[in-house]
């Protein structure tokens, strides 16, 4: 990825939000309205589902989805909720069906692609026919091997919303790549609180004086600073090499990676619910899902090239440990300014220079709310 000069500004008078848009109830219901549900959120890694019939759920406020390989192997994804009584058919979070799809209320029976296959007793129905009643479709697409899913019923074309990154990040192979872990964190801080953390290093030296060592929080550079996708990246110390424990790499570069790329790491936020960081061994990147106006979970992934995981020649918890130390300085953190913020006395304040992309994201998610 080549990196092109370009000026970024902090807009004039720009200030943190007010109090209610991190406690206010009917705003979350907004939130969930009009950009958590009518966006495309990315639902993990198209490698945690591997065989047909293998499933995951995702639940967004009052939403849920079934997200699986049909009998192609293809992604598919439905809405969870029967036809006939609007029952939630599943309750775990991942499985794998057999053939079918059934809700455990009064049997009705669906094939992989969400068609009605059995209905008990509806055939003494005047009028019915099983094909007026499939499972409700969910849009679904992938991009580097993430699954997106849009619960909109006339989604924005997703080629041209990701249009910006869409071929961005291709010398790290992304797609290739393979999860070595995940880690589920819950969060006593409002969702936006998170993400606007990740997109500045201004707390960098005070927060994470291990992280400030490796990438000096003055150094780098944005160059999507506007809209849906924000980010750029950030120069190693001259002394360090990658974001680990030791500062060493913790396995060679990824194997497609141009030279200008090896001595930085980028981080871009991708409206609304995730975060990438793209290191020169490794891809990391969270997920972050609203549970209330004050609690949120944030799930966390280390993706490595396949054959380095299965050589076993290479301590790559170095990486997988040190972000989890910092993962959890800023999720103490934020959970530190959702208690602050609920007080009386909170008022806005001005972003620093160092903030611009608060600054950026506030906009986009105030004009996203409407």
């Amino acid at each position: 990825m080549k990196f092109k000069k370009t000026e970024e500004t902090l807009r004039k008078g720009a200030h943190t939000l007010e109090r209610e848009y991190y406690t206010n109830s009917e705003i979350l219901q907004k939130e969930y309205d009009n950009i958590f549900l009518n966006s495309w959120i990315c639902a993990g890694r198209s490698t945690e589902l591997s065989k047909s019939g293998e499933y995951k759920i995702v639940n967004l406020g009052t939403e849920s989805a079934i997200i699986l390989r049909d009998s192609k192997g293809l992604l598919k994804a439905h809405a969870n909720v029967c036809r006939h009584r609007g029952t939630r058919i599943c309750e775990k979070s991942k499985g794998t069906f057999s053939k079918s799809i059934q809700c455990g209320y009064h049997g009705w029976t669906y094939n992989l692609n969400g068609d009605l296959i059995g209905a008990p007793h509806m055939d003494s129905v005047d009028g019915f026919n099983n094909r007026d009643y499939p499972l409700h479709s969910i849009s679904i697409e992938e991009w580097e091997g993430f699954i997106f899913i849009n619960f909109d019923n006339k989604p924005v074309n997703f080629n041209e919303y990701f249009s910006p990154i869409i071929k961005k990040f291709t010398n790290w192979n992304i797609a290739d790549l393979i999860p070595i872990e995940t880690k589920s964190y819950n969060v006593a801080g409002n969702w936006k609180l998170v993400i606007q953390n990740y997109c500045e290093c201004y707390h960098c030296p005070v927060l994470h004086p291990e992280l400030a060592a490796i990438t000096p929080y003055l150094g780098g550079e944005n160059d999507l600073y506007s809209g849906p996708f924000l980010g750029g990246y950030m120069n190693f110390s001259k002394n360090k090499k990658s974001v680990t424990k030791s500062g060493e790499l913790c396995c060679p570069p990824l194997s497609n990676l141009k030279k200008e790329n090896i001595d930085k790491v980028y981080y871009y936020s991708i409206a609304p619910n995730m975060l990438i960081s793209l290191h020169p061994e490794y891809v990391m990147y969270h997920t972050v899902w609203p549970d209330g106006v004050n609690k949120c979970r944030v799930d966390c992934s280390w993706l490595f090239e396949k054959n380095i995981i299965n050589s076993n020649d290479y301590n790559l918890l170095d990486a997988v440990n040190f972000w989890d130390m910092t993962n959890k300085q800023d999720w103490h953190i934020s959970e530190l300014s959702q208690l602050g913020i609920q007080s009386k006395k909170y008022s806005p304040a001005p972003y620093s220079r160092q903030e611009s992309l608060l600054a950026a994201f506030d906009d986009y998610y105030k004009k996203s709310l409407k």
